[in-house]
């Protein structure tokens, strides 16, 4: 058994007793699903290593990088994620203590000018409890000529009775050494690894793809050859955390499997109104 197909087999395991995946086809619904949400392990294949041939070469750790921001757009079309403006995902969540979430995520169609010179989409995320805020987050992303979709950096807060309680995890690539890093890879390739965001003691994340193949089962819809990545915190070593893609819609489950974290399921996809999510941090 290779590397990545222990890995792939550990994550059967972990997510509520997943199945072996051999459907390539998709289907969504816009209605709920009654039955159990989950995602399938990935076929048996040998999968290929980041030394494979043909396997781009992404940014790690505080890796530098030199980006032309004439090479970059607003307009992501990833499929596994596209990014259309006025795009909006609605999420139920459980969280390590169980408690119940909801996480609204919304694409703008404001866009800001960042310190590195390149301009980026602004993406609302809403986190609240019993209809009270508890984390509001504006994102920045852009996508490369080849397609990655970059991570710029965020403006986000934390809430507690209204007020804000802190603003830990804010940065902006180019400012005090602040580096960009990839939210999802162009041609994403079992064993593939990137960092997602670099900014030295702050925000350290990294992401790696296990498997295009999976299936994934939501209340919004069910679905076939699902990108799955697992997410790693560095200056949180015990977090591991699994992500799943579905093609033309984007992120539809999220599962912590180590070190806290939830359990985050797509429950609708529908367009916002024209100016949702514009508002200032903290208002709706």
């Amino acid at each position: 058994m290779s590397k990545q197909e222990l890995i792939v087999a550990v994550v059967a395991a972990l997510a509520l007793g997943l199945v072996a995946c051999t459907d390539t086809g998709q289907s969504s619904s816009t209605e709920s699903s009654s039955s159990e949400s989950g995602a399938s392990s990935a076929s048996g294949n040998s999968s290929p290593t980041v030394e494979s041939v043909g396997m781009p070469k992404l940014p790690q750790g505080d890796d530098p990088v030199e980006l032309d921001p004439a090479d970059f757009t607003t307009e992501i079309d990833n499929p596994y994620w596209p990014m259309t403006p006025g795009a909006r995902w609605t999420f139920n969540e459980i969280d390590e203590e169980g408690n119940k979430l909801k996480v609204v995520v919304i694409v703008t169609r404001e866009t800001k000018q960042l310190a590195n010179g390149i301009t980026a989409r602004v993406v609302r995320d809403t986190v609240s409890e019993n209809g009270e805020l508890i984390e509001d987050t504006f994102d920045w992303y852009a996508q490369d000529s080849e397609g990655n979709v970059w991570y710029m950096g965020e403006d986000t807060a934390e809430f507690a009775n209204g007020k804000i309680k802190n603003k830990k995890g804010s940065w902006e690539a180019g400012v005090d050494g602040a580096l960009p890093g990839i939210a999802l890879p162009a041609d994403p390739q079992p064993g593939l690894a990137y960092r997602q965001e670099y900014y030295e003691g702050k925000a350290e994340d990294n992401g790696e793809v296990l498997s295009i193949e999976e299936m994934a089962e939501v209340p919004f819809g069910q679905f076939g050859d699902v990108l799955l990545t697992k997410d790693t915190i560095t200056l949180e070593p015990d977090v591991l955390e699994y992500k799943l893609y579905a093609k033309d819609v984007g992120p539809v489950l999220v599962f912590g499997v180590s070190g806290g974290g939830g359990r985050e399921e797509l429950v609708e996809k529908d367009t916002a109104p024209r100016n949702a999510g514009t508002t200032p941090l903290g208002t709706r």
